[in-house]
């Protein structure tokens, strides 16, 4: 089935931890700020793929795959946000591999390759700066111990 691509990628998507948080109310983790902006920027980005991949999928008349999150993403829902950024780059570098094969594995489905290798550039972008913000966050405990 040529949407096969684009449900894989819907699928990657949906059921993140970065998701999962946004959806859980990001505001109601302890943390600072900047993470908490980047955060939004991750999800903002891929909920931007999942409505275009969404559009495209419905203009085939195929049903877009419906993904819940892992239950142990529950356990994690008081946890402070620089705790659970190393847990969130894991599971986009995770999205990364999946993602490239969607790419890999599109075929003829132009718009699924294009969407995937978008995904995997976004994904790559977010695991620096969200990176950028744990070694600033190790370094300020650091700081902060050292008085």
């Amino acid at each position: 089935m040529a949407s096969d691509p684009l449900r894989r990628l819907v699928a990657a998507l949906e059921s993140s931890l970065a998701m999962y948080v946004s959806d859980s109310g990001i505001a109601s983790y302890p943390g600072a700020e900047e993470i908490r902006l980047a955060l939004a920027d991750v999800v903002g980005d891929h909920r931007s793929l999942l409505d275009r991949a969404g559009t495209v999928l419905a203009e085939r008349e195929v049903t877009a795959p419906r993904t819940a999150y892992p239950l142990a993403f529950t356990a994690w829902h008081d946890l402070d946000l620089a705790y659970l950024l190393p847990r969130v780059i894991d599971g986009l570098k995770g999205q990364i591999a999946v993602l490239e094969s969607v790419a890999a594995t599109a075929g003829d489905d132009t718009t699924a390759g294009e969407l995937a290798r978008e995904a995997v550039a976004i994904n790559r972008r977010h695991v620096d700066r969200l990176a950028q913000l744990v070694a600033k966050s190790r370094a300020g405990l650091v700081a902060a111990k050292s008085l």
